[in-house]
């Protein structure tokens, strides 16, 4: 972040940890009242967790559906005038309807998410920006007293995601990450029967992802009005604006801002491959792979790839594209399978399904969703469904693949360092410069 940042004293929940509410959360149309969600007593604002949402784009609004009703939303921050503005509006809008305007001041709307940061009433930040900025947001966020959900992944590089784990547990901030599967029954139970030993040994976890897409250059336009440029591209390298570089999902596929969909949409299946395999706090000992990148356009990211991964105990993880299966996870053991994917859960055989769990065995399923999760720990003090350790070794689970397809070679990888040994060519892909004045 900017030098002019000061750090002020980390403050306390004080009356707020001590709410007990019950909880639900919703992804749903802007906004649906809480009389038809069946909240018939809504906590007032006054007795809420506040909480700023920066970035209002698609997964931003996403993001605030939920928390009108599960918070009390104070700000939003967006480069982009007329997304800020609508934001704002809608937040003051539902919270007008649901409490009347003596008992809400109003949702405030920012160009710079320093801004927001700066306020004492806020207690909570949901970071939907671009990927590039996921790491300096969110250790500006702790660094300023507040508790943090951030959508996936959690970085674009390993070593900014080793950073954001390091400054959430110096300031003692609640972490949830943007991988809600942890917070879907099925792909608990999934791993439950892994983790219990249901399919026998084991060996193999094969995992897919939709990749990235090529698209032709995109010829630079005039900045539009109300629009930061500057401020979106922050502390990736100076580009000449163009439409699709600053739009959904075309950003997503431009190295710069993210590692392509390897990290975007693969990350939520290399979270439940690791949520299974048990290892949260670890990572594979050698990668190996290969990839396929666009010859030339914006867009620059893997557009196929198969990477191969594998664990000190043996185990293998093989991620591909989804040319090789739909989107998902594959659990592969002695004595039985467990499809975990987007279309749903199955397991072979087919009886694995009404598995019943004894006492003392692992059970990972969590009491409510995501959004509602990260609230009731914000409140609670509580580990999230998905805390930051967690969404560091799945992120670097794509960072590696990334790696191996850059360099097209075996690496051995010490995942208690996060160091690849005997090899400074690939140690120094951990990690990129900044654009002055922006830093961890």
């Amino acid at each position: 972040m900017r030098p002019r940042d000061k750090v002020p004293q980390v403050r306390p929940l004080a009356r707020r940890a001590l709410l007990r509410a019950g909880l639900s959360a919703v992804s749903v149309p802007w906004f649906i009242p809480g009389h038809a969600l069946g909240k018939a007593a809504v906590p007032a604002p006054s007795e809420r967790v506040t909480v700023a949402v920066l970035g209002v784009g698609g997964r931003g609004r996403a993001h605030l559906e939920a928390f009108v009703h599960e918070s009390q939303v104070v700000a939003v921050a967006d480069p982009q005038a007329d997304r800020r503005r609508a934001a704002q509006t809608r937040v003051d809008a539902h919270y007008a309807q649901a409490h009347g305007q003596g008992s809400y001041r109003g949702c405030a709307a920012y160009n710079d998410f320093r801004d927001v940061l700066a306020r004492d009433d806020v207690d909570a930040v949901s970071i939907c920006t671009p990927d590039h900025w996921h790491a300096v947001q969110a250790i500006a966020a702790a660094k300023r007293g507040k508790d943090v959900l951030c959508e996936k992944p959690l970085s674009v590089t390993l070593a900014e995601g080793r950073a954001v784990c390091e400054a959430m547990h110096r300031y003692g901030r609640v972490f949830q990450h943007g991988t809600q599967r942890r917070s879907e029954r099925a792909f608990a139970f999934a791993c439950e029967l892994v983790r219990n030993g249901r399919i026998g040994r084991l060996h193999t976890v094969r995992v897919s992802s939709e990749p990235s897409h090529a698209n032709p250059n995109d010829p630079p336009a005039p900045v539009p009005e109300g629009f930061d440029y500057d401020l979106w591209l922050g502390p990736a390298p100076w580009a000449p604006y163009s439409p699709r570089r600053c739009v959904t999902p075309w950003w997503y596929f431009i190295a710069d801002y993210t590692i392509g969909f390897v990290a975007g949409q693969g990350v939520h299946f290399t979270d439940i491959a690791q949520w299974g395999l048990g290892t949260d706090d670890t990572g594979p000992v050698e990668i190996e792979g290969r990839g396929e990148f666009p010859s030339d356009g914006l867009c620059d990211t893997a557009i196929g790839w198969h990477v191969e991964m594998t664990f000190a105990n043996g185990v293998k993880l093989v991620y591909d594209d989804d040319r090789a299966f739909p989107m998902g996870v594959i659990f592969e053991g002695t004595e039985g399978k467990v499809h975990a994917l987007c279309s749903g859960v199955s397991a072979e055989p087919k009886e694995l399904m009404s598995t019943t769990f004894a006492p003392g065995e692992v059970r990972l399923q969590r009491p409510r969703l995501h959004i509602a999760d990260f609230i009731h720990s914000v409140k609670t003090r509580e580990a999230t469904a998905a805390p930051v350790e967690a969404a560091h070794r799945a992120t670097s689970l794509c960072h590696l693949a990334h790696i191996a397809m850059l360099t097209g070679r075996k690496l051995r990888w010490n995942p208690q360092a996060e160091q690849f040994l005997d090899d400074p060519e690939a140690n120094r892909l951990l990690s990129r410069a900044m654009r002055v004045p922006w830093h961890l």
